[in-house]
Parts: structure tokens; C-alpha cells; sequence
């Protein structure tokens, strides 16, 4: 496992009950990130393929979300801990310990994957090859939902996030990544400041054609 990984999941693991009791509720002051995901439900829900991967799920609360949109949504995250709180949370759910640069799935047969500020800390070269995976579960006319730290300079911006190491993305140049991975980026959202630096919170939806 590559040395950012590794330390990626050791600090999410000593984070675990914090970061739940942060995120499990904050969609209800998020109207614009809720609305996108329940366009992406049911955009995924019009597809007939109803299996969705929340890849980098965290604690499961958007996994269960999907769930409750209609969708046969799984999590899968690097954090083994994240992964056993999961769990617990949602036992009627399934979660497994996987890596987005390796999916624990067939070929084509994903209709949805949300990811939720989970590629955040990808290093920027390793995008590519990341999104190529997900375009590769992905089923014809599948889709996936991409929510980041935006910024409006030209690349992508490292920061000190307050679990480890992040990256903002312009989110024309991640559109362009995603197309680079044989999808077809159609709709973006950017609205307000996701932290005290001033990262918009971006959205970004694209389709497997």
C-alpha cells in the first residue's frame, strides 16, 4: 500500500467516534449537498441498476441515505475502524474494508458511486488511474457523484486538512480528469465556503456513456 494511504487510514482510524458524531448530521444545514444527492439517486434509480458504492464512506450515514433514496448502496472504505463503526451503525447494511484504486467489483457492474470527499487526499497523480477504476465499475449509463474542496487558481492545492494531508481542485480541471476516464462530466455545483480557507464546496456528476 503506498505511504499515503497508509497514513490515511491510520488517521482516520484514530478519528472514528469524532468524525461521526461531526458528520452524521451535518447534511440537515447543507440543502445544495442534499440536493445533489438526491438528483443523483435518481438519476441512478431511472438507470434499473440500483447498486451504488459509496467508496471512502467514513461512519456510513450517506451510504444509509442512499439506501433510503431507493438505492442498494454499500460502503467500502481504507479505514478497517470506520468500516467496524459502519457497521454497527447500519448492521441491516454491508460494509467492506477496500480501496478505491482497487474495487471489489466486476467490470460494468456499478449504476451509481458517490464520492463524497473521499478522493481528497489522492495525491494528484494518482487521480487518474483512481478515476479510471471507478469508470471501470461504472455500468454503461451508470453514474457518479464527486464532492471535493474547490478553489479558482489553476491547480490542484495542498492543505493541512484536520485529519491528514488534503488537496483542493479546481473544478474545471477535475471535469477534465473525469473525462480523461472515459466519463462524461454533465453537471457541477459550487456554492459556499466549506471551510475557514475559502474551498467552495464543488460537486461534480458525470455519466459512463
Amino acid at each position: 500500500m503506498p505511504k499515503h494511504q497508509d497514513q490515511t487510514r491510520t488517521a482516520y482510524d484514530g478519528v472514528v467516534d469524532l468524525y461521526a458524531s461531526l458528520f452524521a448530521d451535518r447534511l440537515e444545514t447543507r440543502p445544495f449537498t442534499r440536493a445533489m444527492l438526491g438528483t443523483f439517486a435518481e438519476l441512478v434509480r431511472d438507470t434499473g441498476n440500483l447498486l451504488t458504492a459509496d467508496v471512502g464512506c467514513g461512519p456510513g450515514h450517506l451510504t444509509a441515505m442512499l439506501h433510503d433514496l431507493g438505492l442498494d448502496a454499500f460502503g467500502l472504505d481504507l479505514s478497517p475502524a470506520m468500516v467496524d463503526h459502519a457497521r454497527r451503525a447500519h448492521p441491516a447494511l454491508r460494509f467492506d474494508e477496500a480501496r478505491m484504486e482497487s474495487l471489489p467489483v466486476q467490470d460494468g457492474a456499478l449504476g451509481g458511486v458517490l464520492a463524497h470527499y473521499s478522493m481528497i487526499h489522492t495525491p494528484p497523480a494518482e487521480l487518474p488511474s483512481l478515476l479510471a477504476e471507478q469508470a471501470r465499475a461504472l455500468a454503461p449509463g451508470g453514474l457518479i457523484l464527486v464532492s471535493f474542496f474547490g478553489t479558482e487558481g489553476p491547480e490542484p492545492v495542498p492543505f493541512d486538512h484536520k485529519v491528514t494531508l488534503a488537496y483542493s481542485w479546481p473544478p474545471d480541471r477535475f471535469a477534465a480528469l473525469l473525462a480523461d476516464a472515459g466519463l462524461t462530466p454533465f453537471t457541477r455545483l459550487l456554492h459556499d465556503p466549506a471551510s475557514e480557507r475559502g474551498f467552495l464546496d464543488a460537486h461534480v456528476m458525470a455519466r459512463r456513456p
